[in-house]
């Protein structure tokens, strides 16, 4: 046991110095989703429903947008690994014209769902509820990315801590906007769902602007800034970008999509389901967003050492990291389940969301090694750029396996909302196991 541990320690150390701070900005971002859940939930069940529904479809959108983003970080990664600053500041400036396209085509897209939204099979009294919510969220998308795109640059070398503080307060601020213009205070009017919706927005844009003036603006960014500033848009670091980032996108695509999907088929079920599900989605938040975080600083210890050739230490840190990634699954499971049966309460009044809730913690908790296995090798996979064999994973994994078990679950065997639930276990489990030995693979040719 003392010689694993020595073998470890160093790879430890690096990945929680690097790993907390995303950790810590994406238990902000959970505080934001339970707070907007919360707020929505006592205010209406209705709303609460509603919120369901176009939070699953931006969920969508906004984890393919990041996945693109995510082609970023082994790029830089890898230059920082070599010192090359300007290459850098130039990466950079093509990521964000990339992301910025990406922004366009996801508008266009959700904007023609948007006007078929109706046809989505959801119960009629949530339609002018959902209508609204949606098109606020849809104006938020462009700074999603661009936020995303300083956000991959600052992990890449190794600075995580800027995107954590401004996640931190950004999400401070949503939460009190959500306070003020769900329940109309400090004599405003009672807006509701719409409410939650505006103060995200405004979150949004204030954390891309405070992006944007840390960049130009602070001394440790200088020698990145002064590449960014000379170079021009290029089409090799464009197609570098592109051909990264797209295979990432539609892993993390189809893997969201697995859940937000799974949310029309709830809809069928009715609005205590669907509600039901949103609480759920924003508990799971707890795990998949601290696993990500960690994972995020696996991808970036895994490109510097790749960087530098060192197969050795690439492995080890995969492995150190899924080490990790199941401890703090530990942590997350085991009050969750303790704490089922009052889950519910504590984000409506409605007794039968509460029940229902208490019903998916078990698969939940089936889920949280497959969720950790699939995140710790998909990110060790993304720091050696090894991206293009994920987007087949991610369609057998979720498409093949997990939707179509959800249905068979749900409606075949009448198992209603935890049907759809208990399909979650074998996709992102069968996701985990192909993600890892395509690594070995990888890794052991090299």
């Amino acid at each position: 046991m003392k010689q694993f541990y020595q073998t470890y320690k160093n790879h430890y150390k690096a990945l929680i110095y690097l790993g907390v701070p995303i950790v810590i900005g994406q238990i902000g971002q959970i505080i934001m989703g339970f707070a907007d859940t919360l707020m929505i939930g006592h205010h209406s069940t209705q709303e609460l429903g509603a919120a369901s529904f176009v939070n699953n479809m931006f969920t969508m959108a906004i984890i393919f947008s990041t996945g693109f983003s995510y082609g970023l970080t082994p790029v830089v990664g890898h230059l920082f690994g070599n010192n090359e600053a300007d290459a850098i500041g130039r990466t950079l400036k093509n990521s964000l014209l990339a992301n910025s396209l990406v922004a366009v085509l996801l508008t266009v897209i959700m904007s023609f769902l948007y006007l078929h939204i109706e046809s989505l099979g959801q119960p009629q009294e949530l339609i002018h509820l959902i209508k609204p919510y949606y098109i606020v969220l849809l104006v938020s998308l462009l700074f999603i990315l661009l936020f995303n795109g300083f956000k991959q640059f600052a992990d890449g070398i190794t600075d995580t801590r800027t995107s954590m503080w401004i996640l931190l307060s950004g999400n401070l601020l949503n939460i009190i906007g959500n306070y003020i213009l769900i329940y109309g205070k400090l004599g405003l009017p009672e807006m509701g769902l719409l409410g939650a919706g505006i103060s995200t927005l405004f979150s949004r844009i204030l954390m891309c602007i405070a992006f944007v003036i840390v960049f130009f603006y602070f001394k440790r960014y200088r020698p990145y800034r002064d590449g960014f500033k000379r170079s021009g848009f290029n089409l090799s670091d464009f197609k570098k970008l592109n051909s990264l980032g797209w295979p990432i996108a539609f892993q993390m695509g189809m893997e969201t999509a697995s859940f937000s999907l799974s949310a029309i088929m709830i809809g069928w079920i009715g609005t205590v389901a669907l509600a039901a599900h949103q609480v759920m989605l924003s508990i799971s938040q707890i795990g998949f967003m601290m696993y990500y975080g960690m994972g995020a600083a696996v991808a970036v210890r895994v490109s510097n050492f790749q960087g530098k050739g060192d197969i050795h230490n690439v492995r080890h840190t995969a492995s150190a990291g899924f080490q990790l990634i199941m401890v703090m699954a530990v942590f997350v499971s085991i009050p969750l389940y303790l704490l089922r049966n009052e889950l519910g309460g504590w984000f409506t009044d409605d007794e039968g969301v509460g029940i229902t809730v208490a019903g998916l913690i078990l698969p939940f908790i089936l889920y949280q090694f497959g969720d950790g296995l699939q995140i710790t090798f998909a990110n060790a996979l993304r720091g050696i750029s090894e991206v293009r064999s994920m987007m087949l994973v991610a369609f057998i994994a979720y498409f093949i396996i997990s939707l179509p078990l959800g249905y068979f679950f749900a409606f075949t065997l009448d198992w209603g909302t935890v049907g759809v639930w208990m399909a979650f276990p074998f996709g992102l489990t069968s996701a985990g196991i192909m993600f890892y030995y395509q690594f070995r693979k990888k890794t052991r040719k090299s």
